[in-house]
C-alpha cells in the first residue's frame, strides 16, 4: 500500500493548494491512505469547526496537529467531535481529542496514525518515547500499517525517535519547523524517516508569514501581529511505500509541488 503524508497546512493559501492538488497526487501515486497536519490551517494558528468541515469533504484519512491545536477556542470542539482529527498523545489527559486514530484503506487495510509532539525547546510534556511505547503495546496486534506524526523543533529529538521506534512502525516524519529537509531514507529495520516534511503553504515568507512582520519582530522585539504570507505556494509532502503484511516500508518519495505541477 502507499500512504501520502502532508505537511503543516498554512492558512488559506495552504488549504488553497491541497484542494487543488490533494486528488491529483492520489491519483497519480495510487494513494490508499492520506494524513495531513492541520494545525497551521486557520489563519496560520489552530482549526476552527468552519474549517475542519471544509477539510472533511477532500480524500483525507486523519488530520494530526501540533502546538498550535489550541490557539481558536471552537478547535476543542473539532477534536471532540471528530476523532480522525489528532492532538499529540502526550498532552495531559483532560485534555480534549486524542493521539492515535484507526483507520482503514479502501482495500481494508487497517492503519494507525499516532501524533506526537516534542519537548526539546517546547512544552515540559510526558515523554513522547514513552508514550509511543503506550500507544502501540495497547495496539491491536493486526493493526501492522502505523504512521507517526512527531511534531518537534529540535533535528536530534526527531531523529532519535526515528531510531527508537526503528521497526516498530511504518514510518515517522517530522513536522513543525516548515522547512523540508532532505534526508528521506528507509532505517535499517525497515522504518520511513524524514526529519520534516516541511510546511503546504506560502514560500515566499519566512515559515509561512510576511517576511516584513516577522522582520519587524527580530529587529524591534516588540508585539505585533502575524500575517499569512501568499505568494510561491507549495505543497510539501512524501509517498510513502509499506508492505501491509509485515508493515516494513518499502520506499519514501518527498514531494515539493506547485500549483503549475497539477
Amino acid at each position: 500500500m502507499k500512504a501520502l503524508l502532508v505537511g503543516d497546512v498554512v492558512g488559506k493559501p495552504g488549504r488553497r493548494i491541497l484542494k487543488a492538488l490533494l486528488s491529483g497526487i492520489v491519483d497519480r501515486h495510487r494513494i490508499d491512505y492520506v494524513v495531513v497536519n492541520v494545525e497551521n490551517a486557520a489563519g496560520g494558528f489552530g482549526i476552527t469547526t468552519a474549517i475542519a468541515e471544509e477539510l472533511s469533504e477532500l480524500p483525507i484519512d486523519c488530520f494530526t496537529s501540533g502546538n498550535h491545536i489550541w490557539d481558536k477556542s471552537d478547535g476543542m470542539a473539532v477534536l471532540d467531535q471528530d476523532r480522525r482529527f489528532l492532538r499529540p498523545a502526550n498532552y495531559p489527559a483532560g485534555n480534549p481529542g486524542v493521539g492515535m486514530h484507526v483507520g482503514e484503506t479502501p482495500g481494508g487495510i487497517r492503519v494507525a496514525t499516532i501524533n506526537l509532539e516534542g519537548r526539546v525547546f517546547m512544552k515540559p510534556l510526558e515523554s513522547p518515547f514513552e508514550v509511543a511505547d503506550r500507544l502501540l503495546d495497547d495496539l491491536d496486534e493486526e493493526v501492522r500499517v502505523v504512521l507517526v506524526d512527531f511534531h518537534a523543533e529540535a533535528t536530534s529529538e526527531k531523529q532519535a525517535l526515528g531510531f527508537y521506534l526503528d521497526g516498530r512502525v511504518s514510518a515517522v516524519v517530522g513536522t513543525h519547523t516548515h522547512v523540508p529537509t532532505a534526508d528521506e531514507r528507509v532505517l535499517p529495520q525497515g522504518t520511513a524517516f524524514l526529519t520534516d516534511l516541511g510546511m503546504t503553504g506560502p514560500y515566499e515568507s519566512i515559515i509561512g508569514m510576511r517576511v516584513d512582520k516577522v522582520l519587524r519582530r527580530f529587529k524591534l522585539h516588540s508585539p505585533g501581529a502575524f500575517e499569512v504570507a501568499k505568494r510561491d505556494v507549495r505543497l510539501a509532502a512524501v509517498v510513502v511505500d509499506i508492505d501491509e503484511t509485515s508493515g516494513s516500508a518499502r520506499g519514501i518519495e518527498r514531494l515539493l509541488l506547485t500549483d503549475e505541477a497539477s
